[in-house]
C-alpha cells in the first residue's frame, strides 16, 4: 500500500531547513567485479539540503556529490573511473539528486527523485531508514539517516566493460548507492 496523501509522524522530526554535515556523512557504492566479488568505493558530498515542512511527505531534497573524489583504494582504477570511459569528470564533475516526492509503502519511507550522472537524468527511488534525532554538545539539532538505491549504470552512459575469457563481464550493471547522512537543523 502506498501512502502519498496523508501526514505521517516521525518521532523527533522538526520542520525547517536541514543542511548536510559532511564530516559525519558518506556516499558509498558497490558493484560486482568479474561476477564473483564486489568493488566498493566512496565519493565526497559537496552539499545536501532538506527543506522539511510539517508533513515529512512534502519534504524536498537537493544533493550534490563530488565525482572527482571517487576512491576505491586503487589509484589506477580511480583514474580510469574519472576518465571518459566512466564518469568523464572533466565534463561532469558532480552527480546531482533532486527529489520529486516522498511516500510510505509497506512501512518503508521512500524518496523519489531525479538522479543526474554524466549529464543524463533518470528517476531513482531511495529507501530511507531514519537513524534518529538528537542535540550535539554545541546545541545543534541533528538528524541521521541511511538511504539506499540500486541503479543500472548503463542507463547513465557508464557502459565501458570488458568480456572475460571464462564468460561474463568485468563490471556488473547494477550499482548499489548508499548514503549515510547526518544533517543539522538551521537555526533561525
Amino acid at each position: 500500500m502506498t501512502d502519498t496523501t496523508s501526514t505521517i509522524s516521525i518521532p523527533g522530526y522538526k520542520a525547517g531547513t536541514w543542511v548536510l554535515d559532511p564530516s559525519h556523512s558518506e556516499v558509498t557504492f558497490s558493484v560486482r567485479h568479474m561476477m564473483i566479488s564486489k568493488v566498493r568505493g566512496t565519493f565526497g558530498m559537496k552539499s545536501a539540503t532538506l527543506v522539511a515542512p510539517e508533513n515529512p511527505l512534502d519534504a524536498k531534497v537537493e544533493a550534490s556529490v563530488d565525482v572527482t573524489s571517487v576512491d576505491t583504494k586503487d589509484e589506477g582504477r580511480d583514474t580510469h573511473l574519472r576518465s571518459a570511459d566512466f564518469f568523464d569528470v572533466e565534463n561532469h564533475p558532480t552527480m546531482e539528486f533532486r527529489s520529486t516526492g516522498a511516500r510510505v509503502e509497506g512501512g518503508d519511507f521512500l524518496v523519489d527523485g531525479d538522479l543526474t550522472i554524466r549529464g543524463i537524468t533518470k528517476p531513482v527511488t531511495f529507501d530511507f531508514e531514519f537513524g534518529g534525532f538528537g542535540v550535539d554538545p554545541w546545541g545543534n539539532y541533528k538528524a541521521g539517516a541511511t538511504a539506499k538505491a540500486v541503479v543500472n549504470r548503463e542507463e547513465f552512459g557508464l557502459t565501458w566493460n570488458a568480456a572475460l575469457e571464462a564468460g561474463g563481464v568485468l563490471v556488473g550493471k547494477d550499482i548499489t548507492i548508499t548514503l549515510d547522512l547526518q544533517g543539522a537543523l538551521q537555526q533561525d
